[in-house]
């Protein structure tokens, strides 16, 4: 498939994203219970009906691609390793802040091919905004049936630097590492948008110091990569996908304005801690 043919995916792709998102406000805007997974993450009945619905459209829009979801079977490597293009979906990211009602919570689909996220759609329920990233064609923003609008990265960068974190995952040695980096102001945030920011040239970096998982940020950083942004390790190396067993990420950083040497902030923590730079 071609950037070509990925481009047209994308009306198709908002669209399904758009309706998961009207399934998870449908139990939004109701009492609702909350379970919890084996790895202590929560689980609702919305992240189970966008995941379903997901499921269904995409299968019917592209019966030959195979689906990775988090809320799916878990699916062998010794499976997943054959496969050169697939979807990668987490139903509804930021469950933690649809359970706090503060509306920072996304719907993200994203195509992997060679382990490289080529198509990303995130897609915000209460806000009506998606975010769209093709790889070689650009980024956009649209809100409801608005007009779509290109967006990019912020070059130079903002002075201070606008660094945007996780709302439900504060690190105090990533507070020191941003103190070593001079003057910055700190933009919380929940779920993929802390990307969506650097994408659209509200923030200029997003450190992550913490446990991912590859569904929760292939969508996005697909937008971030078509936005001009990159996703990398902390030794700088570009974040891959469906590379081994498990499907945690390693440590990472969102970045936008190339002329930071971002990763040399990080030389030190990645010396201390070498799996942060895997």
């Amino acid at each position: 498939m071609s950037n070509r043919d990925d481009g047209r995916l994308v009306d198709a792709l908002s669209e399904i994203a758009i309706n998961a998102g009207e399934a998870i406000l449908n139990v939004y805007r109701q009492n609702f219970t909350v379970e919890t997974k084996d790895d202590r993450s929560p689980l609702t009945q919305a992240d189970i009906a966008s995941h379903e619905l997901i499921r269904d459209a995409l299968s019917e829009l592209t019966p030959d691609i195979p689906q990775l979801s988090e809320e799916s079977d878990s699916i062998p490597f010794a499976t997943r390793s054959s496969w050169g293009e697939y979807w990668l979906i987490d139903p509804l990211d930021g469950t933690k802040e649809f359970v706090n009602r503060n509306g920072e919570f996304t719907v993200n689909i994203a195509l992997i091919r060679d382990h490289e996220p080529v198509l990303g759609i995130v897609h915000v329920p209460v806000s009506g905004v998606t975010y769209a990233g093709v790889n070689g064609v650009g980024a956009t923003r649209q809100r409801n049936s608005g007009d779509k609008q290109s967006i990019q990265i912020r070059i130079p960068h903002a002075n201070p630097l606008i660094v945007v974190g996780s709302r439900s995952h504060a690190n105090p040695v990533l507070v020191k590492h941003l103190e070593a980096m001079g003057d910055y102001e700190l933009v919380s945030m929940g779920s993929s948008l802390k990307f969506c920011l650097v994408a659209e040239g509200e923030a200029d970096f997003y450190p992550r110091l913490g446990p991912t998982s590859e569904w929760d940020t292939a969508a996005a950083h697909a937008v971030v990569s078509a936005a001009g942004g990159e996703v990398m390790t902390l030794s700088g190396t570009p974040l891959r996908y469906n590379t081994k067993d498990n499907l945690l990420n390693p440590e990472f950083m969102v970045v936008g304005d190339p002329e930071i040497p971002w990763k040399e902030h990080f030389a030190d923590y990645t010396s201390l801690y070498p799996f942060a730079a895997r």
